[in-house]
């Protein structure tokens, strides 16, 4: 019964999200530019940049996150960093795709940007970004119940306080949800740079590395008020960097300039950007960490735990009312 419940509810979150994209052009295009190779190299390009402000999270919204002082009554960038870090343990620990992740934190963002939340209300906002992003990105088969993704996270909120949440966020963001990521930069740029090198050549730029180093960077809210495509062209430049070959060094830096003019990006920006992406990975430059897909999270509990997890839905308080204040 749960399943049938659960699979409804799914589709019946899928067709909203139709009925609200078939009201805005824009997200129309971003659900064409999902189709490899559906249209040209530049035209996908354009039509990503030209969506990418509008999916931008605010940045005075953001000011004043990062101006916060931590006394638990604000929002700061250490808890955002805080949930983030839960967020990408919940993604490994279900085996979901990157694309599920990096849409989570873009759906994050962009509602911590323009909504004040309490610290008290962030771990049921996160959540509730992540399963929307699950809703959205993965298969159906594949998309856990509100229950026990609750469970598992071991939050102290219900399936009604999610229900509540989610309606707000998704009211807030005006139901757009598929936004242009830097995940999707990043996918679409690495690709057109393979395709013009050989077979061998192509092993310089790892997509895998690249994911990972992607996720690394999301969970620095440093990284949050850039934009996608400057990110995603920073983190090329600066594994193409790593990673040179003198052989095939300058056809791979011929290619990302030509890639950097499309984009429209100034060499100041990108040269500040890949410093900023260098600064970041440094902290996660431990093997684990430059591979975190090769070995999934796992939780060993005692039976007492399991038993205790079994049931605490139960036990949960309730949630206060959620205020919506906008900055």
């Amino acid at each position: 019964m749960l399943v049938q419940l659960n699979s409804s509810c799914i589709a019946a979150f899928k067709c909203c999200i139709n009925a609200a994209f078939s009201l805005s052009t824009s997200t129309q295009m971003i659900d064409t530019v999902t189709e490899p190779r559906a249209q040209p190299f530049a035209v996908q390009v354009k039509t990503l940049m030209d969506l990418e402000a509008r999916y931008q999270p605010k940045l005075s919204g953001l000011r004043l996150i990062e101006t916060s002082q931590d006394n638990g009554l604000r929002m700061t960038t250490r808890l955002r960093e805080l949930e983030v870090k839960d967020l990408l343990s919940l993604t490994r620990f279900f085996g979901f795709s990157s694309d599920t992740f990096s849409l989570a934190i873009s759906l994050l963002d962009r509602f911590l940007s323009v909504m004040k939340i309490q610290p008290k209300h962030l771990s049921c906002v996160g959540l509730c970004c992540f399963y929307i992003a699950v809703k959205s990105s993965e298969e159906e088969k594949n998309v856990p119940l509100a229950n026990d993704l609750i469970r598992i996270s071991q939050n102290r909120f219900t399936v009604s306080d999610m229900m509540r949440m989610e309606k707000i966020i998704m009211e807030k963001l005006y139901w757009k949800v598929k936004a242009p990521t830097a995940l999707r930069f990043l996918h679409l740029l690495h690709s057109h740079i393979q395709e013009q090198l050989s077979s061998e050549s192509q092993k310089i730029i790892s997509l895998e590395r690249l994911e990972a180093q992607l996720k690394a960077c999301h969970c620095s809210f440093v990284f949050s008020k850039l934009k996608p495509s400057l990110l995603a062209m920073a983190l090329l430049c600066y594994e193409a960097k790593e990673q040179h070959d003198p052989e095939d060094g300058d056809k791979v830096e011929e290619i990302l300039g030509s890639l950097q003019k499309q984009l429209n990006i100034r060499d100041g920006d990108l040269v500040c950007v890949r410093e900023l992406v260098g600064k970041c990975l440094a902290e996660y430059a431990t093997s684990k960490c430059s591979r975190p897909n090769s070995r999934r999270l796992r939780w060993i509990i005692s039976g007492r735990t399991a038993r205790h997890l079994k049931h605490s839905y139960y036990k949960i308080t309730h949630l206060p009312t959620i205020p919506e204040s906008a900055y």
